[in-house]
């Protein structure tokens, strides 16, 4: 049953203009102070959802953003800012992308991250889908095989210093330690200093083809979900997929026990009103992600139109309400919303986190809005006890 509401704020600024007749994606620039000014909105964010009960903020890394889009490198010194200026709000990396780092300095980063906000910081680990980022740091993107056969040796040596106090590795990519001398002796292996204090630590992947090696691998190392919604709502995705995975591990899990769902959302007093408001970070959404293959259904000659100024829809592009009708988008009235939560909740009984998001380029008063109203009239209907 639900019972932790979350979001992710994935780093954008506040937009001048949103929506298909707005400037296009490709085309925006802004300038250092705009694109700084995510940290200040970030902390504003943090200190109203830390101040209404909210469980996790969860933020994304992104690099080289100029459009205002994404704009945050590091998640673990924003998650150490934000939790010396809240109290129980827990910050999310959502993700940090492995192929972009050095196994063992992300793992550092994150113990430190993990002592000084006394385990308010939750790890999480993806493989990248920016071209321009990953590829940039000298790792594999365009080839999908390399960046995954990186990516798991990465978790493997992550998760071994983690949970050893002395370890080594040899495989592909990585030899750890290399066997040089050091202080009189031969170097044959490390320790991670610090560790993490609170162990086991708790990690979490985004589920995006639910192919049965990559959800293997997260299922062997306890790697919990995030699962978008819509289509990842069917019980033959990948919801179905990952308890299936379990059960090949010998566990048993309840169909969305270890998963989050997410859902785009937007709450006015009438359905209608809703949509309307809504409409334009829909089309904003579509203008950032439909080039990179996650907006689903759309065609190449729709992603070729959603890149331009008006007419997507002449063009046959995808509409709020085609999502709204596979749940991956919600627009409504609180109770609508606690309805449709309910709805989830009866056919995912394992399911305990819920991430109710704002879509990219929603202003940052409207943001604010939303989770003060979600907080006062939807999360009351799911307090237990």
């Amino acid at each position: 049953m639900i019972t932790k509401f979350s979001t992710v704020y994935p780093g954008h600024i506040d937009l001048p203009d949103h929506g298909q007749d707005a400037t296009p994606a490709n085309e925006r620039r802004f300038s250092n102070a705009e694109l700084a000014g995510v940290f200040g909105k970030s902390e504003r964010v943090a200190t109203l959802m830390d101040r209404l009960g909210w469980h996790t903020l969860w933020m994304a890394e992104h690099h080289f953003q100029h459009e205002g889009y994404e704009v945050t490198p590091n998640l673990l010194m924003l998650a150490v800012h934000l939790a010396h200026v809240t109290n129980t709000l827990k910050f999310g990396c959502g993700f940090n992308i492995a192929p972009m780092w050095h196994p063992l300095r992300l793992a550092e980063d994150y113990a430190v991250a993990d002592v000084l906000t006394k385990g308010r910081t939750v790890f999480g680990v993806g493989r990248g889908y920016h071209s321009r980022e990953v590829e940039t740091f000298g790792a594999p993107i365009i080839d999908q095989e390399a960046n995954r056969e990186l990516f798991e040796e990465q978790v493997e040596i992550i998760f071994k210093a983690f949970n050893n106090e002395r370890f080594s590795h040899r495989g592909k990519h990585y030899t750890l330690p290399p066997e040089v001398p050091y202080r009189g002796y031969t170097l044959k292996e490390l320790t991670l200093v610090p560790r993490p204090i609170h162990l086991p630590v708790e990690t979490w992947q985004p589920v995006v083809s639910a192919s049965a090696r990559g959800l293997d691998f997260m299922v062997k190392y306890g790697i919990k979900g995030a699962v978008g919604g819509g289509a990842a709502t069917l019980q033959q995705g990948p919801i179905t997929a990952y308890r299936e995975a379990a059960a090949r591990a010998g566990q048993d899990l309840k169909l969305g026990q270890n998963l989050m769902l997410g859902i785009f959302f937007h709450l006015a007093d009438s359905k209608e009103k809703a949509v309307a408001e809504l409409r334009p970070r829909y089309e904003e959404h579509a203008k950032m992600f439909a080039p990179l293959g996650f907006l689903p259904g759309a065609t190449p000659a729709q992603v070729e139109a959603i890149a331009k100024r008006g007419g997507w829809y002449e063009a046959g592009v995808p509409k709020l309400e085609d999502y709204m009708k596979t749940g991956a988008w919600f627009a409504g009235t609180p109770e609508e919303l606690i309805a449709y939560l309910k709805e989830l909740e009866a056919r995912y009984p394992g399911m305990e986190d819920i991430n109710l998001s704002t879509p990219m380029g929603t202003p940052e008063a409207m943001m604010l809005d939303q989770f003060q109203w979600v907080s006062e009239a939807v999360m009351p209907a799911f307090k237990r006890g």
